[in-house]
């Protein structure tokens, strides 16, 4: 017991991992909240649809910016662990003003707390990479990122499949359908996101802890960073970024948000399915990826079977699970073994910088 107590051992850094892991649970739970609720948040709130799409676009657009800015103030200002729990504190101010805006039926007030939610999420993910990386290294970071990734997929298969059951529950307790109904759902999921905090704080200690048992500085190397550097990045790491826009983001996630649209094929509604794919097969792809090597090769073949599900999807009449399934085993390589490449390329102390980027 007293061994699996330091920092280097094993067991000890299984611990960290877990809670590390759930650092990001309540925000993936809470990101897709939006999917979830489509037709009641449209309904409740008399919205459009591209009005409901606005809950993701003010989500999704500032962290172009954000993001970096954001990861150069973990590596430069705050350091991993403020930067760590600011984000988080974002992520669970940002579900409460969202919640509370449905809650009053004042829609700017949601976009308001997409706003502050998306600029912690996003960049708690940054803060989540950084944190693996400084604990796991080498051959274990695809391992790790795939756990990570798992759990994130786990908070939002659970989103998916709690957030409407919840919905019809307090729906009894209130007596009615409407937007007081849905703000207080959302007040309820959001309490992953205070269970995250809690993570945080854990992790905070741990992180604290080691350092003074391991004697090592946390922050780099003293040299001061500039955010005009990022010019300087490898064109490796440009490389990186295009294929993680293209075949994860442009590729996969439009099929999150419109779920409930696209897949209406008599009368079966797919949801989820991507992400109850991706969460299990994400760890052990990791463990072959980390047994295997060749992460290059590894991103080529699932960019290709990326490709081949568009393809079932845009010219065959199959099922669309047979899609779906391929493409989230597609997401799940993606990730695993496309995100500790950035760790591979870029030097520590502007890992926070990088993975905002």
């Amino acid at each position: 017991m007293r061994a699996i107590c330091h920092p280097n051992h094993p067991l000890h850094r299984v611990v960290v991992l877990v809670f590390m892991c759930f650092l990001g649970f309540g925000s993936c739970f809470c990101l897709d909240n939006p999917a979830a609720l489509q037709t009641q948040i449209i309904k409740d709130l008399d919205l459009s649809t591209a009005e409901f799409m606005q809950l993701y676009a003010w989500y999704s657009w500032p962290n172009v910016v954000l993001c970096l800015i954001g990861g150069f103030l973990i590596d430069r200002v705050f350091g991993i662990r403020l930067g760590t729990i600011i984000f988080s504190l974002f992520v669970c101010v940002g579900q409460v003003i969202f919640a509370t805006g449905a809650l009053v039926n004042r829609f700017w007030l949601c976009e308001v707390g997409r706003f502050v939610f998306g600029f912690g999420g996003e960049t708690l993910v940054v803060a989540q990479n950084t944190y693996a990386v400084n604990w796991f290294k080498g051959k274990e970071l695809n391992l790790v990122f795939g756990f990570q990734i798992s759990i994130a997929q786990l908070g939002s298969t659970m989103n998916m499949n709690t957030m409407g059951p919840i919905y019809s529950r307090v729906k009894d307790l209130v007596g009615s359908a409407g937007y007081v109904t849905l703000g207080i759902s959302l007040m309820i999921g959001g309490l992953t996101c205070l269970f995250s905090l809690f993570c945080a704080l854990v992790l905070i200690l741990l992180d604290r802890r080691a350092e003074k048992i391991l004697h090592k500085e946390r922050g780099g190397t003293g040299e001061v960073i500039k955010l005009t550097l990022v010019k300087d990045f490898p064109f490796s790491l440009w490389l990186i970024f295009i294929i993680c826009v293209v075949a994860s983001y442009v590729a996969i996630f439009p099929f999150i948000g419109h779920r409930a649209v696209l897949f209406f094929f008599s009368r079966q509604k797919i949801l989820g399915i991507v992400y109850l794919i991706s969460g299990p097969e994400s760890p052990v792809l990791g463990f072959l990826v980390d047994k295997t090597g060749r992460n290059v090769i590894w991103v080529l073949i699932a960019v290709v079977t990326t490709l081949a599900a568009h393809m079932m999807l845009a010219f065959t009449f199959w099922n669309p699970w047979i899609a779906m399934s391929v493409l989230g085993a597609s997401c799940s390589v993606v990730a695993c073994v496309l995100w500790p490449m950035v760790a591979f390329v870029v030097p520590e102390h502007q890992l926070g910088t990088a993975y905002g980027l």
